[in-house]
């Protein structure tokens, strides 16, 4: 690294610390953004299951679930820490996971209203798209992750 009379961050860590962050690369910039984004759809998510009373155990999932997954992308963002990293990653697998199966039973709650699967039944019915909105934001933390 040529000198320029410019102290990066790394050079003024002088603990080994070469996962800090220097400066806010674009994939920093993704990780806050999916953070904003896990806190949106938290909001979304927590106003439609209350709206239907927390009927399964599964509608709580996402309620909590999400601010942690806002939280540990923030903290990511602030900070580039093995540890830290390590715990986003395997949150945003869980959390991938957990949308596909939260569109699967979002999915069957469509089926199980009158008339099955019809075009009204997905306009009134569970949106089937917001939990694959879940796991496409957590599989876009996980590139913006690896490709940091």
């Amino acid at each position: 690294m040529p000198k320029t009379g410019k102290i990066s961050r790394i050079e003024r860590t002088d603990k080994g610390d070469d996962m800090a962050w220097d400066g806010w690369p674009l994939a920093r910039v993704v990780i806050l953004f999916t953070s904003f984004g896990f806190l949106l759809v938290f909001v979304q998510v927590t106003l439609m299951h209350y709206r239907q009373n927390f009927r399964t155990w599964s509608q709580w999932v996402p309620v909590v679930s999400l601010p942690f997954m806002a939280l540990w992308a923030l903290l990511l963002s602030l900070q580039n820490l093995d540890w830290i990293r390590t715990v986003f990653i395997v949150l945003c697998v869980l959390e991938a996971i957990g949308g596909l199966y939260g569109a699967y039973l979002h999915l069957r709650g469509v089926g199980r209203r009158v008339d099955g699967y019809r075009l009204h039944n997905f306009l009134v019915g569970p949106p089937v798209m917001l939990p694959f909105l879940i796991s496409a934001t957590s599989v876009l933390a996980l590139l913006a992750v690896y490709w940091s």
